[in-house]
This record gives C-alpha cells, structure tokens and sequence, in this order.
C-alpha cells in the first residue's frame, strides 16, 4: 500500500492506494472516519481489485475543508480525484456519508462500473439527530495526549456496541495530533457539523434516478448500542424505488460495526455483487 497527496482543485487529499488487478474500487470514508475505516474492506478486496481509500478534507492528514463545507463539496473532490488518477471506470464504495456521496458522483459520471453502499444515501429525518450530534463533542475538546483521546474514544465506542482492538486502536491514533500543549481531533466540528446538516439537502429521487450502473445497497440493521439503527429500512423507500438496477441486503451489525468489524457477511455480499454485475 502507498501512501500519497494529491492536489484536488487545490486542496490536498491524502489517498491510500492498495495494488491489484481489477477495478480500482474508490472508497469513501463516514462523517468523523478517515481511509482507515475502510481497513478490513481494504484487506478482503485489494489485490483482487485495486484499492483506493482516502481521506476526505477535513478528516485525517488530508486539507481541511471549505469554510461552508457539504456532502456537494465532497463529490467534487471525488469527481476530481477519479480525473486526476484518470481512473475510467471507478467502482464506489462508500460508508455512512461516503454513501451519499458515492450516489451522488454515480449521478454526475457515467463511467461509474458499479457502487456500494454501506447504510448511507438514505431520507433523512429528525431521528438522526440524536444519535450523531453528541458524538460529535469530542471533536472541539482538547486532550492531554493521545492516549487520553483514545481513552476516552474507547469508552464511547463501547457504548456503541464497539468491540476495542489494535486495528480500532490504530484508527483511532490517527485521528488525532498535536497542537501546542494539548492534543486535539482533526476535524473541526462545526464544519462536520455543516457536512452532517448537508445530509437532509439530499434527495433520493433526484439523485438515484440518474444512476444507470448497478448498486449494492447493504442496510445496518442491528441497534447502535441501547440506541435504535441509524436509519430505518423505511428510510430507503425512495432510494430503492429511483435507483434502476439496485439489489439490497440486510446485515445484523450495526451502523458502526459494518467497518469497525470485519464482517464477513457483508464481504461475501459484495463479492457476490461484484462477479454478477462487474466481472461476468
């Protein structure tokens, strides 16, 4: 795997590129998540297909973002970053807000072989709220160390129905670093709060209606701890009925266990996708 930046309409993206022979497979990162979410999705699929993970701006050691930033913003980096590695004929995969961007940039590009979609790209309500917006304070505070951001992390995630382990623990690192005296998250939280917002300016039927490839939709099921999914099935309605040639899957983990697991159900879901609608 290399890591690399690449100047994307003028703004660095930090991209982690895993060889292989078919593909490229580009995938997309959650709201607060970096490329190192997609780490067991990266292990089950790269060599087989190349692999290229990144870091969406405002997350991980990637730029940060505009000062209005939204899940729009993103697709164009993502529509840049395809021409400039001159990938012609991307699959997305996407997770969370990784989802609703993939839709979106399938929307815009033809040349999109196929898309994943990881419990994302979905209507919104006010049921989200709740769930997402008190997770986010960790991101403004300030912490003595590293340790003591994944200290605190740890017992978050546990509540979250999170099992802790080095692979989680090395995720979790990386999201932080150093400034000054103390250490701080990456990420700025009222600009992933503005992302998270971007979220209800989505619409399923103006989106989905113009993706002609076929798409994987892999719905999270399980309860997020003593807290419901993160969306409902009925959240996919539209989706579902817009989207041209779409086949859906329910797995029992839950929204955050899709990538802090390796979930072997979802991998062969996707693998079976792949060889029907990619690789025939």
């Amino acid at each position: 795997m290399k890591l690399y930046k690449k100047n994307i309409n003028g703004n660095d993206i930090q991209i982690a590129d895993y060889p292989g022979v078919k593909g490229p497979i580009v995938a997309i990162h959650g709201l607060t998540g970096t490329h190192k979410n997609m780490h067991y999705y990266a292990e089950k699929f790269k060599g087989e297909y190349r692999f290229i993970a990144v870091d969406l701006r405002g997350r991980g050691n990637s730029a940060e973002t505009d000062p209005e930033p939204s899940i729009f913003k993103h697709v164009e980096d993502i529509l840049g970053l395809i021409k400039e590695l001159n990938i012609e004929s991307p699959i997305l995969l996407g997770h969370s807000m990784g989802a609703f961007i993939s839709s979106i940039v399938a929307s815009k590009l033809e040349t999109v072989k196929a898309v994943v979609l990881l419990d994302g790209a979905a209507k919104m309500s006010n049921h989200q709220q709740a769930i997402v917006k008190p997770s986010l304070a960790r991101l403004s505070k300030e912490y003595q160390s590293q340790e003591h951001y994944v200290e605190e992390i740890k017992a978050l995630y546990s509540k979250l129905g999170i099992t802790w382990n080095q692979t989680l623990q090395e995720t979790v690192e990386y999201e932080v670093g150093p400034v000054g005296n103390h250490w701080e998250n990456k990420s700025t939280e009222s600009r992933i709060l503005a992302d998270f917002e971007s979220f209800y300016l989505y619409n399923p039927k103006e989106v989905c209606s113009k993706i002609y490839c076929p798409v994987l939709l892999v719905y999270a099921k399980g309860e997020i701890g003593t807290m419901p999914p993160l969306f409902y099935l009925s959240d996919y309605e539209e989706t579902q009925e817009y989207t041209k040639n779409i086949t859906t899957v329910i797995s029992d983990c839950n929204h955050y266990t899709m990538v802090f697991e390796n979930r072997s159900d979802i991998n062969q879901s996707i693998e079976e996708f792949l060889q029907k609608e990619v690789n025939n």
